[in-house]
């Protein structure tokens, strides 16, 4: 299931959450319920990739990366395939238990509007790289990972928990923000993957090359950045808002192991990139409700 890698998921509804609690009285219920959904989504997502890559044959004993269910051979493709089909269920039950908690209802438009962008979202984690022609092996995943685990995540949380009302134009700064962290945390995975992905997959890391790949994870990093400080700027000023401003550290870590390392040795920059965005929009949240004590 890729542990590792659900802190990252949790980050953008977990920022959405604790936004949407500075600015409305949030229902603890919903909010969990749009954690759940979300793990869920993720764990469909990990899950999907590896069958989908394992199918393919780009998943291979050559892989530098670590060795997952199929890989070890602790999972059959069988296994797999109802392991999959357990959290489809899972994302369905979990979604709509969220709709209804959180609108009261399931037959009105938003509600609706809700649950056909959970089923854009299933369908989407399932694409990555299965079916006849998944968009991960058209160098089209970074736009799916800055819509799904940023735009959607951030703004399709606080949405959620202010009952379809309350959205303003300048959330779209930090789902942006955290968009662009996510799109870098894929294209870590894919410098390191560039060898064996070359077989027969196409990145954007492997249309850019190594060298202008770590350009556009810096350029990553930096916009994620200037999203989140513009958006603390353009808000009433506190000093809390800031506090995630003591993730930097981690960031440049990164951003230099990014810049030094290849193959396997660059894998460690992955869930510390995950850990830092966690970080990120935890602190950020927590700055804004506590702006309001």
């Amino acid at each position: 299931m890729r542990l590792r890698t659900l802190p990252l998921s949790m980050a953008g509804v977990l920022l959405g959450i604790l936004l949407a609690v500075a600015d409305w009285k949030v229902d603890a219920w919903t909010a969990v319920l749009i954690v759940i959904t979300t793990v869920c989504l993720q764990i469909l997502s990990n899950l999907s990739n590896e069958l989908g890559d394992v199918l393919r044959g780009t998943d291979t004993a050559e892989r530098v990366g670590p060795q997952y269910g199929l890989n070890s051979g602790a999972l059959s493709i069988p296994d797999m395939k109802r392991l999959i089909g357990l959290f489809v269920v899972l994302c369905i039950v979990f979604g709509t238990l969220m709709t209804w908690r959180a609108f009261g209802t399931l037959w009105d438009m938003t509600p609706i509007l809700v649950l056909m962008l959970g089923a854009a979202a299933i369908m989407g984690a399932m694409k990555y790289t299965l079916g006849h022609n998944p968009y991960g092996y058209r160098a089209k995943g970074d736009i799916y990972v800055f819509l799904f685990f940023g735009l959607v995540s951030v703004l399709g949380a606080y949405f959620v928990c202010t009952h379809g009302v309350g959205l303003h134009w300048k959330l779209l700064l930090p789902a942006a923000g955290v968009g662009c962290f996510s799109v870098g945390v894929l294209n870590v995975n894919n410098i390191r993957d560039m060898k064996t992905d070359a077989v027969n997959r196409v990145t954007i890391a492997i249309k850019l090359g190594m060298h202008r790949a770590r350009i556009y994870q810096t350029v990553l990093i930096v916009l994620g950045w200037v999203c989140m400080a513009a958006y603390c700027l353009l808000c009433w000023p506190s000093v809390w808002h800031w506090m995630w401003v003591v993730t930097l550290p981690l960031y440049v870590k990164h951003l230099t192991g990014v810049w030094t390392r290849e193959d396997r040795a660059l894998d460690p920059m992955l869930p510390l990139l995950v850990m830092s965005t966690f970080a990120l929009c935890l602190l950020m949240g927590l700055g804004f409700c506590l702006f309001l004590v």
